[in-house]
């Protein structure tokens, strides 16, 4: 069985300054992990984090789709392979709602630390859009 996860943040910025951040190999480094991202389909990266003695703190990826400035998909690979999947809407106002699928979830331990991680991460976010 598989799961998936389902988020929408909202943010006060542009469609434009959001999907920057997203795809921005310096700006993602800022609210996720240091990496090597670039939006180019078949793009292979990786995003790095300090190595545990239960993960060697590597997420391997590779971009899967880019439809600038409102979709962008990867897989998400550390152990099980995942695909995440962001879509960006204008609300109007300046206002731009974020949302993030994470498909390919194996239980609910998995699942709740993935909706642990992406919260966190988009508060980060959050401060980084407000700059």
């Amino acid at each position: 069985m598989s799961l998936t996860l389902s988020l929408d943040f909202q943010y006060k910025t542009t469609i434009e300054k959001l999907w920057s951040a997203l795809t921005d190999s310096t700006k993602l480094a800022k609210w996720t992990l240091e990496n090597d991202f670039k939006p180019i389909v078949g793009h292979r990266f990786q995003f790095r984090a300090q190595p545990t003695e239960y993960w060697n703190g590597i997420i391997d990826g590779e971009v899967l789709v880019v439809e600038a400035p409102s979709r962008l998909s990867y897989t998400w690979s550390s152990g099980e392979t995942h695909t995440v999947t962001w879509t960006i809407q204008d609300l109007g106002e300046g206002k731009v709602n974020l949302h993030l699928e994470q498909t390919g979830i194996s239980n609910a331990q998995a699942l709740g630390g993935a909706k642990y991680g992406w919260t966190n991460w988009n508060g980060e976010l959050e401060k980084l859009l407000a700059q």
